[in-house]
């Protein structure tokens, strides 16, 4: 017990140390902070709550609001964050159906030539622009949770910085790339709009 007759800086600090004692002593525990992954910031729009939902999904893409919505039926599934494709290399918009489906899946499109002991000689290659240097391996780009729209144009779990900056495709935090992978088949419906 902290004595009250202690002067106020005391009180303060034997309260400070008090506190972490219990905190390093592991009488209270903090849940461990959100983690990023895939380059993804924690945000607070992304969420799921369709696990219990029934009905055939479907996805809604705003590229005006950044946003992927997955409905089951007409309930809205889970909505989350995304990057679109950036300017000059826009997002098309139109009525598509899911084509396949990759857990885990590499651009042949987009991604690095490596050196032979796997250092970057060139970053942000595009194979229909970029010859490839001499010596070099090509390494696409990492999407994990695949879901190809249209072409190269799919949904996958990848960087948001906060704004349009892909190749075209939707990038989503992680976990909602998981989510929107596991709720959707081949043929899914998806609409992407403005």
């Amino acid at each position: 017990m902290i004595h009250p007759s202690l002067p106020c800086c005391s009180r303060l600090l034997a309260t400070t140390s008090f506190l972490c004692l219990l905190l390093c002593s592991g009488c209270i525990s903090l849940p461990p902070a959100p983690q990023a992954r895939y380059g993804a910031p924690v945000d607070d729009v992304s969420h799921w709550d369709g696990d219990h939902l029934t009905g055939s999904p479907s996805v809604r893409i705003s590229l005006s609001e950044q946003r992927a919505y997955l409905y089951k039926g007409d309930q809205l599934a889970g909505v989350s964050l995304i990057s679109s494709g950036r300017e000059g290399l826009g997002t098309v918009t139109g009525s598509y159906r899911i084509l396949t489906k990759e857990r885990e899946h590499r651009s042949s499109l987009f991604g690095a030539y490596m050196d032979a002991n796997g250092e970057v000689m060139q970053r942000d290659v595009d194979t229909r622009k970029d010859p490839k240097p001499p010596g070099a391996i090509y390494q696409g780009a990492d999407m994990p949770n695949w879901m190809r729209i249209t072409g190269g144009t799919g949904m996958h779990a990848g960087f948001l910085p906060g704004y349009p900056a892909s190749h075209g495709c939707i990038r989503m935090p992680g976990f909602m790339a998981e989510h929107f992978f596991h709720a959707v088949a081949v043929g899914t419906p998806v609409r992407i709009e403005r």
